[in-house]
């Protein structure tokens, strides 16, 4: 906890065997929830990523290139296991990756301020949503 305190209340990163232990949990919550719920983990990783190395447009693109490994692998997991098939999500991928190269073009342009109230915005939606089912 020290290492993550320090990390939130200062410009340090954790560093050494702490800053690597809590990057080493860092990464394997986000791949559990990943695992689980899809892209969910990317919020978790937002937040991990955030108190660890605190750049905000970093975190989000940062967690978006690790959901993208993260998926494959969890898709490549579903796919063989006959979980799901390919042409299940095929409508989906023209939208996804439009919207995809939407959303990193805006994040170049959103300031600090309006992605994370943003992001809490959808956070909150989501939970909401969650709850009311």
């Amino acid at each position: 906890m020290v290492a993550l305190n320090q990390a939130s209340h200062s410009d340090k990163k954790p560093t050494g065997i702490a800053g690597f232990c809590w990057h080493a949990l860092a990464g394997a919550s986000i791949g559990v929830l990943n695992g689980l719920f899809g892209a969910g983990g990317g919020i978790v990783a937002v937040s991990f990523l955030r108190k660890l190395d605190g750049d905000v447009k970093t975190a989000h693109a940062t967690a978006i290139l690790i959901t993208l490994f993260l998926s494959l692998a969890s898709s490549y997991l579903y796919v063989t296991g006959g979980n799901v098939t390919l042409s299940d999500a095929l409508p989906y991928l023209p939208g996804g990756v439009i919207g995809a190269v939407a959303g990193a073009l805006l994040l170049r342009k959103i300031s600090d301020f309006w992605l994370r109230k943003v992001f809490a915005v959808f956070i909150l939606y989501s939970a909401i949503r969650l709850l009311l089912r």
